[in-house]
């Protein structure tokens, strides 16, 4: 079985095309949307589209934690609520799962953006080289691991920001696979212009692997 688990603050804008794609796969598992605290309709979105709603203290890593320990699924996929997986995720899904040398392995999703812009493939393209080169994708290409093998790791530690990151590097680069289906996210954080937004990005990642407090980075980050 496969538990969805997804974080939300205030998503009401994004939150109904994330989980489009996903009602149409009621047989794969469950769904569950975790909310720190929303005060707009995030809720009532996803209570209509079906899905559990919990309730945990604001952050996304505690708020995934919270959504891993009341899943059923032995495998548990990771979404933002901002994302929107392509048709085909059902297959690549079932298929990783499907492979008993998978057990002890992740997934995450191709990046895309939903802006047509010269810009949007320019920054895909550095995206996708981080993930082949350095093994790093982030939250918003969502991550599909097997329950068993994320406690062997660790679990999902409840960081307010970069818990993707801090997750996937103990999974590591040998263990971690692509899938050639897309996850493709909202554009509207790269509002203030793409290089700007992603050189933040890129001096956040560094100052995280530097051992700068978490707090501290999330300042940063804004």
């Amino acid at each position: 079985m496969l538990s969805i688990v997804i974080p939300t603050l205030n998503a009401e804008a994004t939150l109904a095309r994330a989980l489009a794609p996903l009602e149409a796969a009621p047989s794969l598992g469950e769904i569950l949307v975790v909310d720190g605290g929303s005060t707009d309709q995030t809720v009532e979105i996803a209570r209509a589209s079906g899905a559990t709603v919990l309730v945990a203290p604001r952050g996304r890593g505690g708020q995934v934690a919270a959504g891993i320990a009341a899943a059923k699924g032995a495998w548990l996929l990771l979404l933002h609520a901002d994302t929107v997986l392509a048709d085909d995720w059902r297959r690549d899904v079932a298929d990783f799962m499907a492979a008993p040398a998978n057990q002890e392995r992740a997934a995450a999703f191709r990046f895309a953006l939903d802006d047509p812009s010269p810009a949007a493939r320019r920054l895909e393209a550095a995206v996708a080289w981080r993930c082949r080169n350095l093994g790093l994708p982030y939250g918003d290409q969502g991550l599909l691991i097997g329950r068993a093998f994320l406690d062997s790791v660790g679990g999902m530690r409840p960081l307010p920001l970069m818990e993707d990151v801090d997750l996937v590097r103990r999974v590591g680069k040998a263990r971690l696979s692509l899938f050639a289906s897309r996850a493709i996210t909202s554009a509207a954080r790269y509002r203030d212009g793409y290089l700007r937004r992603s050189m933040r990005n890129l001096a956040c990642l560094a100052l995280y692997f530097a051992g700068m407090p978490i707090p501290l980075i999330k300042r940063l980050y804004g």
